[in-house]
């Protein structure tokens, strides 16, 4: 752990300037040398001519010394602990984690005990962020009442205790009925319906069917088993006009389909994580099962299928899939592991191969990370533009470091990349203004102009 975290830390009383920095603006898919200025926590102005002969009088400036600055990091898909199972991660404790990893706005999943099918859940995690000040969250509704998949969760008063979309977690919705009803319901108040698309009488093996599961003895999830559920999907989209979002894509048939029902402009978007562009089934290894993940790693045509559809954009989104398992959940026979995986310290070190390996530009890449699942999810950060939240990642994409359990600020550690040699760290986290994390390199002395 290299850094610090500055709860609660004030804004600046005045305007900041953030200069000599490589500005990344995903939206104007544009990479420059500039400078952004924030003024009561909000974005006043950015540029490549901006203070280019320094900051005027008065206004504090934070020399950004070349390293690169982008709109923070926006996650929409995390998994914690609070309320039922803190022992494995709190609200608090995933701040933190989200900060060190540049995260700014992160959307909860609601499957915790209780689950978020009662407005009152929604409003306590809207009371646990302001208390905690640290990253923006937001919170998911239950798709469905107890995420069993029959009935509808109360989708209305939901929202209107601020749930930005509906989704029952990793729970897929098997009853087609459900599902359709979902979407016809959601679009009387233009609602997004986000579906993990796996096929429940056929996702039961715990890794991907192949030579290696064959190998370890272990039963198999085919890629069939996703694709026929995202086949589905499309089709009931299409009968009802509503708005799906289909997360964690992990097979090549499942990004020709979403591919070609977008062509046909169906209201199709989708995600997927880094385990899936950056691992395939090899990672499983020798029983490892800090590999085991829903949906299962998966095969190397598969995986090159996902780097392709982040590349044409077929992919929306790329999330962190953050679900924290202590050491009893891990800790015990493959078969017996839950699923899961930690995600919020390394979705930025780890989504930078793709751009090191020359298949994302950067503004591509934060697009991906930011623009898209801000705009997705209505929310207001992602972004570089006048008037919006100063969410900002400040980060230095060469720097080589090697991923280590043992440094992880979440407060569980099973992570599927660990040991894993990576390039790219973050320097500072910024949120409305505040600086929220910065990194010992960062230094507020080395950093003052």
């Amino acid at each position: 752990m290299s850094g610090d975290i500055l709860r609660g830390a004030p804004p600046h009383a005045g305007s900041t300037a953030y200069i000599n920095a490589r500005i990344i603006d995903p939206t104007a898919d544009k990479e420059y040398d500039g400078a952004v200025l924030i003024s009561d926590g909000k974005i006043a102005d950015f540029g490549p001519s901006l203070f280019a002969s320094g900051a005027p009088y008065g206004i504090e400036s934070v020399d950004c010394r070349g390293l690169y600055l982008a709109p923070g990091l926006v996650d929409a898909r995390v998994h914690t602990g609070e309320p039922g199972e803190e022992h494995k991660e709190t609200l608090e404790s995933a701040g933190v984690a989200a900060a060190v990893g540049g995260i700014t706005s992160m959307v909860l999943l609601p499957d915790n005990e209780p689950p978020f099918d009662d407005a009152s859940l929604i409003e306590f995690v809207a009371r646990r962020a302001r208390l905690i000040k640290l990253t923006n969250m937001y919170a998911y509704g239950a798709l469905t009442a107890g995420l069993e998949g029959k009935e509808l969760a109360e989708m209305g008063l939901l929202a209107e205790a601020g749930a930005v979309a509906f989704t029952d977690a990793d729970h897929a919705v098997g009853n087609a009925q459900v599902l359709r009803r979902a979407l016809y319901y959601a679009k009387a108040f233009d609602a997004l319906i986000v579906h993990l698309p796996q096929e429940p009488t056929l996702s039961g093996g715990h890794m991907t069917s192949g030579e290696m599961a064959t190998r370890l003895g272990l039963s198999g999830n085919p890629p069939l088993a996703e694709a026929i559920m995202v086949e589905r999907d499309i089709r009931l989209v299409e009968m009802t006009g509503g708005r799906l979002h289909l997360s964690k894509i992990s097979t090549a048939e499942s990004v020709k389909a979403i591919a070609a029902a977008k062509a046909r402009g169906l209201k199709i978007s989708c995600d997927t994580a880094p385990p899936y562009f950056a691992l395939n089934d090899l990672a499983v290894g020798d029983y490892r099962t800090f590999g085991k993940l829903v949906p299962p790693l998966r095969s190397e045509r598969d995986r090159e299928a996902i780097v392709e559809g982040l590349k044409r954009g077929v992919i929306d989104a790329i999330v962190s899939d953050h679900r924290p398992q202590d050491q009893d959940s891990k800790r015990v026979p493959f078969a017996q592991a839950e699923p899961g995986g930690i995600g919020l310290e390394t979705l930025l070190p780890v989504s930078l191969e793709l751009v090191h390996n020359k298949q994302l530009s950067l503004p591509h890449l934060f697009q991906r990370l930011s623009a898209a699942p801000a705009g997705l999810f209505g929310l207001p950060g992602g972004k570089l533009a006048k008037g919006a939240p100063a969410d900002l990642v400040l980060f230095d994409p060469d720097l080589a470091w090697k991923i280590d359990r043992v440094d992880f600020w979440s407060k569980t550690k099973n992570s599927p990349f660990d040991e894993r040699p990576v390039q790219g760290k973050v320097m500072a986290t910024i949120v409305g203004g505040r600086t929220i994390y910065r990194h010992d390199s960062f230094t507020p002395a080395a950093a003052a102009a």
